[in-house]
């Protein structure tokens, strides 16, 4: 896949989406980092129907192909992505509760789903008022925290696959799913999953909640982040090792290492994308030097060289 045919199979979508997609717009924005570049062409399907429609756009191309949810794991390189950005519109916030089940589309925010269980009187999801993310987000990531996480109360799957413009549903189990991973292809788009849930109090869920708020207020710093940055290695923490190196407050140009949290990276507003990525390389080589651990990164990395694409 070289720059050129890229260029060229992205004009070639841009022709035959027309009005479907933006050109040239601005992503950074949309992250919790709130800094980096543009997107070649933008698409916000509203339905399922659309994002088919962009699937049949894409065969036969070789695109890169990004899916954007609420933006709280990403960070995006000053120089922007050269291909395609998919963010799930209105459509796919939907939220359906019969009896212990919750149906919940892919767009939807998981501070709102932890809400409105806890407010219908189920238990299990309570952990996601304090994740800044989307359901779809957090299948793909396998996103938790406080003790739990998405597959331990997620029972199926519903994604569209961008290389072949089918529908699939699908068990939990079949995603494999690991510590912040699943089984899924970069090309498979989840729409919507569905939890089953535990009867609770809306009562004792709210104070939960109210919990994590305040722990989460204590404890994690607010700004420009994406969260905890790195991954704890087995049976360590990414934060206890940075700090241990002595880096918690260090700085390359406009971007931090947390002085509330050594696993939190923060970007001056309108900071650079470029030095949140020189910070992340820097830390990992001081860490591996110092202890011999080499940390991973648990924000991806988009539009940086070596960085991740997708081929749509």
């Amino acid at each position: 896949m070289t720059a050129s045919s890229v260029a060229s199979d992205l004009a070639s979508l841009r022709l035959a989406l027309g009005g479907q997609v933006l050109h040239d717009h601005p992503i950074g924005p949309l992250t919790t980092y709130r800094v980096g570049g543009s997107a070649a062409l933008f698409a916000q399907p509203i339905d399922e129907e659309e994002l088919l429609a962009l699937a049949r756009g894409l065969d036969g191309l070789v695109v890169p192909v990004l899916v954007l949810g609420r933006g709280s794991n990403l960070l995006v390189a000053d120089g922007g992505f050269e291909g395609l950005v998919i963010a799930l519109g209105s459509g796919f916030d939907s939220l359906s509760i019969d009896g212990h089940e919750v149906k919940a589309g892919a767009a939807l925010s998981l501070p709102v789903l932890a809400r409105k269980t806890v407010a219908a009187g189920l238990h299990g999801l309570e952990w996601a008022v304090g994740v800044p993310g989307s359901v779809g987000g957090a299948i793909r990531m396998n996103a938790g925290g406080h003790g739990s996480d998405t597959a331990s109360t997620l029972v199926s799957v519903r994604w569209v696959d961008l290389t072949s413009g089918s529908v699939h549903e699908a068990p939990a189990e079949r995603l494999g799913f690991g510590y912040r991973r699943a089984d899924l292809a970069p090309t498979d788009v989840v729409v919507a999953g569905v939890h089953r849930l535990e009867p609770g109090s809306p009562e004792a869920g709210k104070a939960t909640i109210d919990t994590i708020v305040r722990w989460r207020r204590a404890n994690q710093p607010g700004g420009s982040n994406a969260g905890s940055v790195f991954t704890n290695p087995p049976g360590d923490s990414a934060g206890r090792l940075i700090d241990e190196c002595g880096l918690r407050g260090f700085r390359i140009g406009s971007a931090q290492v947390s002085t509330k949290h050594a696993n939190f990276i923060q970007a001056d507003p309108d900071g650079s994308a470029d030095d949140v990525e020189s910070l992340i390389r820097h830390v990992q080589a001081a860490v591996e030097e110092a202890t011999g651990v080499a940390l991973r990164p648990e924000v991806r990395l988009i539009g940086f060289p070596d960085s991740e694409t997708v081929a749509g």
